[in-house]
């Protein structure tokens, strides 16, 4: 383990749920972030609606060959 000598420092009964905890508040943090700054996200919760793909154009009729 490359810091390994942290935990001479830090007790890992108390150095642990701290950093769990703090990956967790991120994570919280981060989804309420993505749920209050986007109108795609809340309606794919709901199940929204998807705008169907526009039609692809027909091909050009090929020109007549000549004899």
């Amino acid at each position: 383990m490359n810091q390994g000598r942290i935990w001479t420092v830090v007790n890992p009964t108390v150095g642990l749920p701290l950093l769990l905890g703090s990956v967790t508040v991120i994570a919280i943090l981060v989804h309420f972030a993505v749920l209050s700054n986007t109108a795609w996200f809340p309606k794919y919760w709901q199940g929204g609606t998807v705008a169907a793909a526009p039609a692809a154009p027909a091909p050009a009729a090929a020109p007549a060959a000549k004899k």
